[in-house]
């Protein structure tokens, strides 16, 4: 993994900061720019400020890392997040969404369909077990490389879709947002490029990671 490991007090704006610069540059030589979102609770603050800041958001598409499975408009659903933080906060033309389809049945393979071939700018958070994205430790759908898009199974009680390592290895820029303290062990490793924690297998070949861990 090439990252760049900064630390600040200023976690959300610079990595508001962040994604802006990289969809700026996507946008100044092509005519769309794909974004893709995680959810949890640390990234709000900077999808607010993200939704403040230049950018011509009509001519972005706006992908889902991944999903629970749970009723639309409930807390825990990272679209809810993504609405309520990003979007509703967008003063011009919003995004194209592409919701991760967990209504019903989910149907990883439909998203996979809506995806681009690459993936222009994704944010990834890691949690205190070096999991990012739904990929998480001990599950099968670590190991699922002939699809770009997976369920894993039940974690923190959600059945989850996320996107696979293929696709996030695809991705043509890459920023993790990872604050407190109790990630301080898993950024170790991730910094160290081990495997044994989820986030330590990404293989992009551009990634950033921002982080308030001293």
């Amino acid at each position: 993994m090439n990252a760049h490991f900064e630390v600040t007090n200023a976690l959300a704006q610079r990595t508001a900061e962040k994604l802006q610069g990289a969809i700026v540059e996507t946008l100044a030589r092509s005519e769309r720019c794909s974004l893709a979102l995680s959810g949890g609770h640390g990234p709000a603050p900077a999808f607010r400020a993200l939704a403040a800041m230049p950018i011509d958001f009509s001519r972005v598409d706006l992908f889902q890392v991944d999903e629970r499975v749970a009723p639309r408009g409930h807390p825990d659903r990272n679209l809810t997040l993504i609405e309520h933080e990003f979007l509703a906060n967008i003063p011009g033309d919003p995004p194209r969404v592409y919701e991760m389809p967990v209504d019903g049945e989910p149907d990883p393979d439909r998203y996979a369909r809506e995806l681009p071939p690459t993936l222009d700018v994704v944010h990834l958070g890691m949690g205190p077990d070096g999991h990012t994205a739904s990929l998480v430790p001990n599950d099968p759908v670590l190991e699922v490389r002939d699809r770009r898009v997976a369920m894993s199974g039940p974690y923190q009680s959600y059945v989850r879709m996320t996107l696979t390592y293929p696709t996030l290895d695809a991705a043509s820029k890459i920023v993790f947002m990872i604050d407190g303290a109790a990630k301080r062990d898993a950024l170790r490793k991730l910094e160290d490029g081990d495997r044994s924690i989820p986030a330590g297998r990404i293989d992009a070949r551009d990634v950033l990671v921002l982080t308030d861990i001293a």
